[in-house]
C-alpha cells in the first residue's frame, strides 16, 4: 500500500494518507484567542486539510482533543458541537496537556476515511 504525504515539512507532514485512511497532524487555532475561537479555527483547519486529502468531516473516524485546561471543556464543546456532522460523530477523547505554547488552548488530532 502506498503512503502519500501532504505539505511535508522538516518536522512533520500536515497529513499522511495510507490506504483509505487520512491522519492529520495536530491542528491549533489563533494563539491567544479564546478557547471557543481557537476551536472554531481548528475546525476550519481540519476542513481544509481533509479537503486537500480528498475527505471531509463526515468521514472522521476519531478525534483526539487536547485542552490546556479541562475547565474549558464546555466552551470547546460549544464550538465542536456547532461544527461536527451530527449524523456522523466520531469516536473522541479529550484530555488535558501542556501544549506547545501557553497561547494555545486547544489542539485536535484527526483520523478520517477517504471519500
Amino acid at each position: 500500500m502506498s503512503i502519500r504525504r501532504i505539505e511535508v515539512g522538516p518536522r512533520m507532514s500536515e497529513a499522511v494518507i495510507h490506504g483509505n485512511t487520512v491522519y492529520l497532524s495536530g491542528q491549533v487555532g489563533t494563539p491567544g484567542a479564546s478557547v471557543f475561537q481557537q476551536t472554531q479555527d481548528v475546525c476550519a483547519e481540519i476542513d481544509a486539510a481533509l479537503a486537500k486529502a480528498g475527505s471531509n468531516k463526515s468521514k472522521i473516524l476519531q478525534a483526539i482533543i487536547w485542552l490546556d485546561d479541562m475547565a474549558d471543556f464546555g466552551e470547546m464543546n460549544k464550538a465542536w458541537e456547532a461544527w461536527v456532522d451530527p449524523a456522523n460523530t466520531p469516536a473522541r477523547a479529550t484530555g488535558e496537556a501542556k501544549l506547545a505554547s501557553p497561547e494555545y488552548k486547544v489542539e485536535i488530532i484527526i483520523t478520517a476515511a477517504l471519500d
